[in-house]
């Protein structure tokens, strides 16, 4: 079982994926961790194969894409708690965020939102924050840290 504050190394994209899937059976397991995930780090760091592995637990068979375009892809599985992948890297406004319905999907199942720190101001407590860093000289190594913020912000 993961325990917060946590702080790690993976070594592989494979590893990261891994880890999500990890993360998402402690979601499985215990209904009192926040239901939404803010994500950090840069283009290509990993958010999406870290999503991949979550989602492949929560909404087994469902195909994870990344939503630049779309700005949240909904993973639905009956009998499950609703995904939503947010990928908030191309809003510029708070009208636009709520535009989407942004407000609709916090209350209705579990979101994982990427580049969260172009959301400050909205982001809603408690959440989980997961950072994803690339490791200075190691191509596929991730430094990985994922912590509740239950008060304040933290970006």
């Amino acid at each position: 079982m993961l325990q917060f504050p946590l702080s790690l190394v993976t070594n592989t994209p494979e590893e990261t994926y891994d880890l999500g899937v990890a993360l998402a059976q402690m979601y499985e397991a215990d209904t009192s961790l926040p239901t939404f995930i803010a994500m950090y780090g840069d283009l290509g760091v990993g958010k999406t194969a870290f999503v991949s592995g979550f989602a492949s637990v929560l909404a087994p068979a469902k195909q994870v894409r990344s939503p630049s375009f779309s700005l949240v892809n909904e993973y639905r599985v009956k009998g499950r708690t609703p995904l939503f992948h947010f990928d908030m890297y191309r809003i510029d406004s708070e009208d636009e965020l709520y535009a989407i319905g942004y407000d609709d999907y916090l209350d209705a199942g579990i979101c994982l939102c990427e580049w969260s720190e172009r959301i400050v101001d909205a982001l809603p407590l408690p959440r989980l924050e997961v950072r994803i860093e690339k490791m200075p000289d190691h191509v596929n190594m991730r430094h990985i840290t994922i912590n509740i913020i239950r008060e304040g912000y933290s970006c």
